[in-house]
């Protein structure tokens, strides 16, 4: 076998020579330079040296072998081939020159062939029919040897053999680096391989994403997810980078899963919501009226609905409609008692030439009106005032009947007037019939009389303010 290292070439008929060249990536800190395999940033040089791993690897190469440092790398060789002497152990005779008697007799003074010049390395004894790492088959050919398959490597239990031609290196796996002549696992996390959550595993890496995202065909970065797509909200759905926000129509509110929506209850928000009646529908709300009115334009408010204007209502033609808040009444025709005699459709006149009429009211006027139920006190809701005046005469007014609660009293604006107040507050329906009156007093004709107003309230069910 033939080994040729640094120039020199060694045989060897017996024994058998392994090469493996250990290559170590070495980063240096501080300056941020990088040198190749087997080379060592110098601060003072500024430059890659080569590593004497020879020296810096006590055991570099095991058994009976010698390590003999490379540019880059280093070489196991045996010691005693390693040993042997670099001189031949027999001269090498030159060959002799004859001319050639074809072409004439030669020039004696031509310049001689210079004789061949001795090997510098050493030359075993007999013959080697291959060179080192390989081995002599029955052909008579040259086959490589597989140190790895027939383990006669020297890689560190932690490296891989890797089988070359006359040869074999020791590698370390992907993922594993070298380090003091042990294969180390990289952590590859540190490097930022993954965009978002690296997990570092032996000999490899596997990347993961945060909720809301899934990992990329290039198994490193991370891509958002369209969570609406699946439709996930009750309502609508706000797509955000790594996550997802629900929206509710208007009238709901998002619930505590963040997903569903429920329903605002708007008629607990206030009483005064609605006029009447508030009904809570989902997303909204409606108000609802008393039957006799309709809601507003407001949609809030109740408007009186007048049956005597649109027709819809059961009095005959005898009959006159009157309307209040929430309904109405058919007024019959007028009857006046006795001894009153009608006047007009509305009055009834007692004559004072009439016996029976002494001490009686020479008028009575019929009046109607409508009342809301509770509605604010004090109010004026009614006015009174003498059509005649005469004369040296002063005029009273006066409840004379209908007023047992005491909801209402006459309060004089004027010698001819007054103005008929609401003190109390009167919760419908009801019907109150007051006997308003007017006193005349004539002091100079000694003249005392009076004239009655009949006045019906009609007190409605509800509220119309």
């Amino acid at each position: 076998m033939i080994l040729v290292i640094r120039g020199f070439r060694f045989y060897s008929s017996s024994a058998r020579m392994l090469a493996a060249f250990v290559f170590i990536l070495l980063v240096q800190p501080g300056h941020g330079q990088t040198c190749t395999e087997g080379f060592a940033y110098d601060r003072r040089s500024r430059q890659c040296i080569d590593v004497d791993e020879c020296r810096a690897m006590p055991d570099a190469c095991r058994g009976d072998m010698n390590c003999v440092n490379q540019n880059g790398g280093y070489l196991c060789i045996p010691r005693g081939l390693y040993a042997q002497s670099y001189r031949p152990q027999t001269p090498i005779q030159p060959e002799q020159f004859y001319p050639d008697p074809s072409v004439g007799f030669s020039d004696p003074y031509a310049p001689v062939p210079p004789r061949p010049v001795e090997p510098s390395y050493p030359r075993m004894r007999g013959t080697a029919p291959c060179i080192l790492g390989y081995v002599l088959a029955e052909d008579g050919t040259c086959n490589d040897i597989d140190e790895c398959e027939t383990n006669s490597h020297h890689c560190n239990p932690t490296q891989v053999c890797i089988n070359t031609l006359g040869g074999y290196t020791c590698s370390c796996t992907e993922g594993y680096w070298l380090i003091g002549g042990q294969c180390q696992d990289i952590d590859e996390c540190r490097y930022g391989y993954c965009q978002q959550l690296c997990a570092n595993i032996p000999g490899s890496y596997s990347c993961s994403c945060n909720p809301g995202f899934i990992l990329n065909p290039d198994s490193r970065t991370c891509q958002d997810v369209d969570e609406c797509e699946e439709e996930p909200c009750g309502h609508s759905c706000f797509n955000t980078y790594g996550s997802f926000m629900c929206n509710c129509d208007e009238g709901f509110e998002l619930a505590s899963d963040g997903t569903s929506c429920l329903d605002l209850d708007e008629c607990s928000f206030s009483e005064f919501l609605c006029q009447h009646r508030c009904l809570n529908i989902p997303g909204s709300f409606a108000c609802i009226c008393p039957p006799g009115y309709y809601v507003y334009e407001d949609g809030r408010s109740c408007e009186d609905i007048n049956e005597c204007d649109t027709g819809n209502n059961t009095c005959t033609t005898a009959q006159v409609c009157f309307n209040f808040q929430g309904g109405y009444t058919c007024l019959n025709p007028l009857q006046c008692p006795l001894p009153y005699i009608e006047v007009s459709d509305n009055q009834c006149m007692c004559s004072a030439e009439n016996p029976a009429c002494r001490d009686r009211p020479f008028t009575i006027l019929y009046r109607h009106m409508d009342l809301s139920s509770g509605r604010s006190v004090p109010a004026d809701i009614f006015q009174m005032q003498a059509t005649t005046r005469y004369l040296g005469a002063f005029y009273i007014f006066q409840i004379k009947s209908g007023n047992e609660g005491r909801e209402f009293y006459m309060r004089q604006t004027s010698n001819v007037s007054a103005t008929l107040v609401l003190s109390r507050p009167i919760r419908g329906p009801k019907e109150v019939v007051l006997d308003l009156e007017m006193v005349t007093v004539n002091n100079v004709i000694n003249f005392r009389g009076s004239s009655i107003i009949r006045l019906t309230i009609f007190v409605s069910a509800y509220r119309s303010e």
